[in-house]
């Protein structure tokens, strides 16, 4: 039984009809049978045949129960007393019908594959009729539909030539060698028999499949477990499709879910407003199995590709966070700062910086003997002492060098005076120094003046200072005493105030000529009572 033609053309090859040349509804309802009489024959003769298999009669009877199910509609639906009377509702019309029609769709295409899995071709011929005579029947009922309220348009365009399409071609088959999917699937549709046909087509395919018969159990499911998709009815009692679907994505925690609107009604106000609303498609029934697997297979891949692209932007977070502590480790923050935005750091001059060098007495000698783990392990307790040390005074770490231990004050941050906050910091790690289990003992020089402060090369970034205050706070550091710090006759009467000392008398230093030196050797008591 032929349908009209893609371009509206009647079953005849005739214009179709205006809505006033309309044939009668008892002819149309003798038009509407004969399809239907047809799915019921063929359904039948397989019924009565003993070599169809078992396993295929259950959807067979359903297949029948759909077809008489939809006779019964017929007689309802285009009776002209019903018509006359009341205000039909063209659109939930529609609707009623379509739902049987899907059915027997539905399983017609799954027992065409589930024959040739099984091997008893003979059946196919018929089960593909009987599909085929299913959507030239529904091609069929909507043009009547059309025909009795033009202005409520059922038919989507693409349905109809698919409809009319199948009926010169055989029903598209899923390709076996293809790929199997996998995902969780959550499926939402009130119809029972739906749900059923639609489940087994999914888990077929190789997705993990859950049902819910309500918009309500829909979203209680997908709040106590995680789905990759939920195809999602649109017509439903209750709360329907548009609804689930707004507190979806109203719901941090589930609007990541790709949802798939399905509907036997072509509502194209209603599909672009879940569209916009963040539906990823909408599928029309009855399913196209091509067409089925393919958007479902697409929105699983978008799925996946969104969660690896949210995973990358995590790690490339993560990779710079350590990044970033990284260089807060290696360069002071604000020269941190400047790398990351210009990548680079541009010296600059300090007029008056405290510098100090802590080292260790006789640490070579120390070392003879010693295993490399242990000497490395004490070495790693004294410096993280003296890093905590020089962050409560307000020093920044320039470096260590071997087994000396170099900051400054008043560089990164500022000191309202440099000398002061360096010689407490030099005095605290003596003091550190002398409850240490390795039993060390370590001297230490400041020196302050102006220094020049930056990055050289390209490779190991080192944020350094340089200049004669620097030299000769290294200098001091090796003529000092152990457990004592060592200062300039120049720099102490700005420490005099605050510490105990005393002058060490005139030494030698390298570059400086003679130069008189004072041990600072405590904090006054006073200042201690102070502080």
């Amino acid at each position: 039984m032929n349908s009209g033609s893609k371009h509206g053309n009647n079953r005849d090859g005739s214009p179709p009809k205006q809505a006033a040349e309309q044939p009668s509804l008892a002819l149309v309802r003798h038009e509407l049978r004969v399809p239907i009489d047809h799915i019921l024959s063929y359904c039948e003769t397989l019924q009565e045949d003993a070599s169809t298999p078992s396993a295929c009669r259950d959807e067979l009877r359903r297949i029948h129960a759909a077809a008489r199910r939809l006779l019964g509609l017929i007689a309802e639906h285009f009776d002209e007393e019903s018509i006359a009377l009341q205000k039909p509702d063209f659109r939930q019309i529609g609707h009623d019908l379509r739902t049987p029609v899907n059915h027997i769709v539905g399983y017609a295409e799954m027992l065409v594959e589930e024959a040739e899995n099984v091997g008893c071709p003979w059946v196919v011929p018929n089960l593909r009729r009987i599909a085929s005579e299913a959507r030239q029947w529904l091609a069929l009922m909507e043009r009547h539909l059309l025909g009795l309220k033009d202005e409520c348009r059922f038919s989507r365009e693409g349905e109809q030539v698919a409809a009319e399409d199948s009926a010169v071609a055989p029903v598209s088959l899923e390709k076996p060698a293809e790929k199997r999917l996998s995902g969780r699937v959550l499926v939402v549709d009130d119809d029972l028999a739906n749900r059923q046909m639609l489940a087994r087509r999914l888990r077929r395919q190789g997705l993990t499949v859950s049902l819910a018969s309500s918009g309500e159990a829909a979203l209680g499911k997908a709040r106590q477990s995680s789905y990759d998709l939920i195809l999602l009815d649109m017509v439903m009692p209750g709360m329907d499709g548009d609804e689930v679907l707004a507190k979806l994505k109203s719901d941090t925690a589930l609007a990541s879910i790709p949802v798939i609107m399905i509907s036997a009604l072509d509502q194209e106000d209603r599909i672009a407003r879940c569209v916009e609303m963040g539906a990823e498609d909408y599928i029309a029934k009855p399913f196209n199995p091509v067409f089925l697997r393919a958007r479902i297979k697409a929105c699983l891949e978008q799925k996946r590709l969104r969660e690896q692209e949210t995973s990358f932007l995590r790690r490339i977070q993560e990779e710079k966070r350590r990044t970033d502590e990284l260089l807060h480790v290696i360069l002071p923050r604000e020269v941190a700062a400047e790398l990351r935005s210009t990548s680079t750091v541009r010296p600059k001059r300090f007029s008056k910086v405290g510098v100090l060098f802590c080292d260790i007495v006789g640490f070579a000698a120390y070392s003879y003997g010693k295993t490399p783990e242990e000497i490395v392990v004490h070495l790693q307790t004294l410096v993280e002492s003296f890093e905590n040390i020089a962050e409560r005074h307000g020093l920044e770490k320039i470096k260590t060098i071997g087994d000396c231990f170099m900051a400054v004050a008043g560089l990164c941050s500022p000191s309202d005076n440099p000398a002061i906050d360096a010689v407490r910091c030099g005095l605290d790690m003596i003091d550190a120094v002398r409850v240490h289990p390795a039993g060390w003992q370590v001297r230490v020089g400041v020196n302050v003046g102006p220094v020049v402060a930056g990055v050289v090369g390209r490779k190991k970034y080192q944020y350094d200072v340089w200049g004669d205050t620097v030299n000769l706070a290294a200098r001091l550091e090796q003529a000092g005493e152990p457990g004592a710090v060592c200062v300039t006759a120049a720099l102490w009467p700005e420490l005099a105030k605050c510490f105990d000392g005393y002058c060490k008398g005139r030494f030698l230093i390298k570059g400086h000529g003679e130069l008189e030196l004072y041990v600072v050797a405590r904090v006054k008591e006073a200042m201690h009572q102070a502080g």
